[in-house]
């Protein structure tokens, strides 16, 4: 179970970069670490959209923007392309750091009933710990939340 003032659980994915990344690769900076569904559909292009928009003003409270989902490099590289996306995203293909963050839920679209990734939004601190959580989030309005809780929590 996470805990707000606890270190948030370390892992190492493959990023849309090609490259493995580790949470702790990241030390000394602000995370803000996001979990989406998937790739390519409204509400997660929307949200991608907007931590792009608003990247150079995290960028400039020392925070990093790791997106994450359930979908392989392959297609995070289609979508970090088709949208101009410049922070990377993660591959969690076998959902493991999903359910480590206890994001991996049931879900329910239309009757239908399966896992997924439940749309939630982390910050961690410069030395791995966890600041703040969203969870359930609704895309609008949610970065310049997070910004805002940066800016005004993090911010030295």
């Amino acid at each position: 179970m996470l805990l707000i003032g606890n270190l948030a659980p370390d892992f190492t994915l493959p990023a849309s970069n090609g490259t493995m990344v580790s949470l702790s690769d990241f030390r000394g900076k602000f995370v803000v670490l996001y979990f989406y569904p998937k790739d390519m559909t409204p509400g997660c292009t929307a949200e991608a959209c907007d931590f792009r928009d608003y990247y150079d003003q995290f960028r400039n409270l020392n925070a990093v923007i790791l997106g994450v989902s359930t979908d392989s490099v392959e297609r995070h590289q289609k979508f970090v392309e088709k949208y101009a996306l410049p922070f990377l995203l993660l591959a969690d293909e076998q959902h493991e750091v999903a359910e480590r963050y206890g994001v991996w839920k049931h879900k329910k679209n239309f009757g239908k009933e399966y896992m997924g990734i439940e749309r939630s939004t982390f910050v961690i601190d410069e030395e791995g710990r966890l600041l703040r959580e969203w969870r359930g989030v609704k895309v609008k309005g949610h970065v310049e939340e997070a910004l805002a809780y940066i800016r005004h929590t993090c911010a030295k």
